[in-house]
């Protein structure tokens, strides 16, 4: 199996199923039976599951795993990384933001890296739609804290779609803290600590709903970043 690539869903009923036919599709034809697509629903109060299954009945390189409970998503994440059997494991949003054309260049680009994270910040990235300046700053803002706080030298640790070596991925498995908000810079964090190679890559992201974040959101997100900080001091 050479990559692995993990979908948290929660009540993704709307929005799961094109991503999953943009997935399977692009995947199929670039690695025919040497992929896996790993579908974890969490906690769903909708069909997210059943649309799932559906999908899934004929297609051995599809699995699900249901989280009944809440977990968040790092937790959904987790449980794929412990599912997964890529050389090279991976996980991307439900929604299709990042597409499978912009996901495989972080596979492709990998080189000799431990981790290819995407990116929206950096030289090469683009953004649909152009977000608003208040969404920019917050998310300046949060990069900065987190860079200075944890010595990083990431534009952008949040966007969802990474991939990881699979002994990177044991790694994580056993060492994660964090399954909310805090999931990203967990990871990011633990590799770091363990000096694993980082490459940060630009792509080409859709939001597609734009971002809810509100500016006590980012005031809520800066407090827990620095709580986080002191706890792994």
């Amino acid at each position: 199996m050479e990559i692995s690539i993990i979908i948290p869903a929660y009540n993704e009923e709307k929005r799961i199923l094109p991503t999953l036919n943009d997935y399977y599709d692009f995947f199929k034809e670039k690695f025919n039976n040497t992929f896996e697509i790993i579908i974890v629903p969490n906690n769903c109060s909708d069909n997210t599951q059943e649309i799932v299954k559906e999908f899934a009945k004929d297609k051995p390189e599809i699995r699900i795993f249901n989280i009944s409970y809440y977990s968040g998503k790092g937790g959904a994440v987790m449980k794929g990384f412990e599912l997964a059997k890529g050389n090279y494991i991976g996980f991307t949003d439900a929604d299709n933001s990042t597409t499978p054309e912009n996901f495989i260049k972080l596979y492709e680009n990998k080189g000799n890296h431990d981790v290819i994270i995407a990116s929206r910040k950096i030289k090469g990235a683009l953004i649909y739609p152009k977000r608003k300046p208040s969404q920019d700053l917050l998310s300046f803002i949060f990069n900065q804290l987190a860079n200075f706080l944890f010595k990083f030298k990431i534009k952008d640790t949040q966007c969802g779609a990474k991939i990881f070596t699979r002994e990177t991925t044991s790694i994580l498995i056993k060492n994660y803290t964090e399954t909310g908000w805090m999931f990203d810079i967990d990871l990011l964090y633990i590799c770091k600590k363990r000096k694993k190679k980082i490459l940060e890559y630009p792509i080409v992201w859709t939001d597609a709903e734009g971002s809810n974040l509100t500016f006590m959101d980012g005031i809520k997100s800066a407090m827990n970043t620095v709580k986080y900080r002191f706890k792994n001091l």
